[in-house]
């Protein structure tokens, strides 16, 4: 696929978005994990947040992928390549622990009568959305940086 418009490459584009829309889904998943509040605010909101931070990154790295062959490689560059391609099993988890808990939280509660089981998910739910949501955090972080360096000193 070609990805520009008009002669211009949407990689900046997608970027942007992705760094938007990442941070936000883990936010979202350590807001609603720590504060219960949250989880009646967001409802559905959370993971359908979660969704847009998970199609954001293989736009955004697709095409980044299109601009690397139309740009002189450099070791700056491919380490950014090369970390980017983390970003996507964090999204996924992200987005599947968002849609699960809302799930838990809709229907799950309420119809399991194993008061262990409820007690169980809900330490092991939150603890893994905190994880998931600083684990992305701190991936599209240290991704971010590596493709500023690249641009700006490349």
């Amino acid at each position: 696929m070609n990805w520009q418009f008009g002669g211009i490459p949407l990689h900046p584009l997608f970027v942007h978005l992705t760094s938007v829309a990442v941070p936000v889904a883990a936010l979202v998943a350590i807001a609603v994990a720590a504060w219960p509040a949250a989880r009646r605010w967001l409802a559905v909101g959370a993971p359908i947040i979660g969704l847009v931070a998970l199609v954001s990154v293989p736009l955004a790295t697709s095409s980044g992928e299109w601009l690397e062959h139309h740009e002189e490689e450099t070791a700056l560059l491919e380490r950014h390549t090369h970390l980017a391609d983390g970003l996507l099993p964090w999204s996924i988890a992200v987005f599947a622990l968002l849609t699960l808990w809302w799930g838990w939280q809709r229907f799950g509660v309420a119809r399991v009568d194993a008061r262990g089981l409820v007690r169980a998910v809900g330490i092991v739910g939150p603890v893994l959305l905190v994880a998931a949501g600083i684990g992305s955090l701190i991936e599209v972080v240290v991704i971010g940086h590596a493709g500023a360096v690249s641009v700006w000193k490349g």
